[in-house]
């Protein structure tokens, strides 16, 4: 049984910031004189988000609200609403001042004009929709419909806040309506594994409300941008998240997490020296990446360079980027093409790494072929089986390959998985014979040999992944960390003092 409130303790109860709940106060009670007044004081609401004056909004149409709100306030579950041509009009009437507006990239309408723009120029929202209607029979419906979208959770937002709002006001706002009142989420690994360009897409993370890093913080840049909220796009290997500078210091915003901050520290690790800066452009170039990672899983090559292809001219001069492209070349058998891209890539060390990438060297020296790769980048779920398929395969390749470092270190880490600490510590110190200059590598064995108690080749290691670090101006936590549990078992100072400072 539904319980319905009296009208005027309903009406007392109502968030006075909050447009939804005075439509949905309006639609209890539509002929009564406080439901009229809940319409009134939506509409009211909605015309202050979008920053005009009384007479403004006076002068405008009469709005259909109850039809535009419902972008918003359906279940997911519910099929995606579709605002008339007439309702689009309205709603773009009213967010017209938006700040986004001034952007050039929100005129476009096309994606040989998105790639032309400066990385300053680009309404994210606009590109990538323009990206994924680009083969719909009404790509320029599509578009608004989901702008409309983005349009009304910018206006409700702002409507919370005050016209003297801080940036750091705007980030709470957001943070509490993405995360406690639309409450989008982080999906289900079982889900996002497999579907993980499902949850990076703009149209999907709306429909849906939920999205890994990506898609979330896509979705939280395209609200910021409606309010002229500056951010910086922060990606370490394999993740994204958001950051605001402000006067006493940076503030993250973790999308997987409702928001919160944590320490730029807690995302550097022994081979992450530094935290890479995105522009906004970029990010549309590594929406086609997590797309294109779904293709590669798949073992669709062909799609996987596609999506690659497509995302050069937003990432240009990522040798990340040009090294999946260059592998993929090599999987097709465009051999010359995969060649051209890795050779400049030969013991390259990334900006943001330790250790220089051994796989172009590897390949272009002979110490391993296309199929001997392909077998490093094979999946492995949270199954026992995955992992020993994967182990089996790998000791394939490292039988006919033994000199092929990143086939060694993936089947170290399948030991590791498996709890075989022997076998890995044997496979890690092959390694390092072949190559005693990789950060992780000695990490690895500093760390075997200290659950070991065999603390002078814990020592030896944790020398020498140190000494690698420091070379680039790294000092991570682990290794911080490491070296005061090894100082509780052994903390002799000869032993360390000379060849071992932090």
């Amino acid at each position: 049984m539904t319980l319905f409130l009296p009208i005027f303790l309903a009406a007392a109860i109502l968030d006075p910031f909050s447009v939804e709940q005075h439509i949905a106060y309006y639609k209890l009670y539509p002929e009564t004189t406080k439901g009229k007044q809940a319409l009134e004081h939506a509409w009211k609401l909605l015309g202050e988000g979008a920053g005009l004056d009384s007479n403004t909004m006076e002068s405008l149409p009469e709005v259909d609200l109850d039809s535009i709100i419902s972008l918003v306030t359906r279940e997911p579950t519910d099929p995606p609403s579709r605002l008339t041509a007439f309702q689009l009009a309205q709603l773009r009437a009213i967010s017209a001042a938006l700040p986004n507006r001034s952007l050039k990239g929100a005129s476009i309408w096309s994606k040989e004009e998105a790639i032309a723009l400066r990385p300053e120029e680009i309404d994210l929202g606009r590109a990538l929709l323009i990206h994924q209607f680009e083969t719909s029979e009404d790509p320029y419906q599509e578009i608004l419909q989901y702008e409309a979208a983005l349009d009304l959770m910018a206006l409700e937002i702002r409507a919370r806040l005050s016209k003297v709002a801080s940036d750091i006001d705007k980030i709470h706002s957001i943070n509490r309506y993405i995360f406690e009142e639309k409450r989008f989420r982080f999906p289900p690994h079982s889900l996002y594994a497999k579907e993980i360009d499902l949850y990076t897409f703009l149209p999907s993370v709306l429909d849906s409300r939920e999205g890994v890093c990506l898609g979330v913080s896509i979705l939280y840049l395209c609200i910021a941008q409606r309010l002229g909220l500056p951010l910086e796009i922060i990606t370490p290997p394999g993740h994204i998240f958001l950051r605001y500078m402000a006067p006493e210091g940076e503030i993250n915003i973790e999308t997987t997490a409702r928001g919160i901050h944590i320490p730029s520290e807690t995302y550097l690790g022994i081979n992450t020296r530094i935290l890479q800066k995105r522009t906004i452009k970029e990010v549309v170039g590594l929406a086609f990446v997590n797309q294109a990672s779904v293709a590669w899983e798949q073992g669709n090559h062909e799609e996987t360079i596609r999506l690659y292809e497509m995302a050069i001219p937003y990432l240009p001069q990522d040798p990340l980027l040009k090294m999946f492209l260059g592998l993929n070349y090599l999987f097709v058998g465009k051999k010359k093409q995969g060649k051209e891209l890795l050779l400049p890539l030969r013991s390259l060390t990334f900006d943001f790494a330790v250790s220089p990438e051994t796989i172009p060297s590897d390949y272009l020296q002979g110490r391993v072929d296309r199929n001997g790769i392909k077998a490093i980048f094979s999946h492995v779920d949270e199954t026992r089986e995955s992992v020993l398929n994967k182990l089996s395969t790998l000791e394939t390749v490292v039988k006919r390959y033994p000199k092929f470092r990143a086939g060694l270190m993936q089947l170290a880490v399948c030991h590791l998985q498996l709890g075989h600490l022997t076998e890995a510590i044997k496979i890690l110190e092959s390694y390092h014979k072949l190559d005693p200059g990789d950060a992780t590598v000695e990490y690895y064995l500093a760390a075997l040999f200290y659950e070991r108690f065999n603390l002078p080749q814990a020592w030896h290691h944790w020398a020498s992944v140190n000494a690698i670090s420091s070379q680039r101006a790294h000092h991570p936590k682990a290794l911080k960390q490491l070296k005061l549990e090894l100082l509780k078992r052994s903390p002799s100072p000869e032993l360390h003092t000379s060849t071992m400072k932090n």
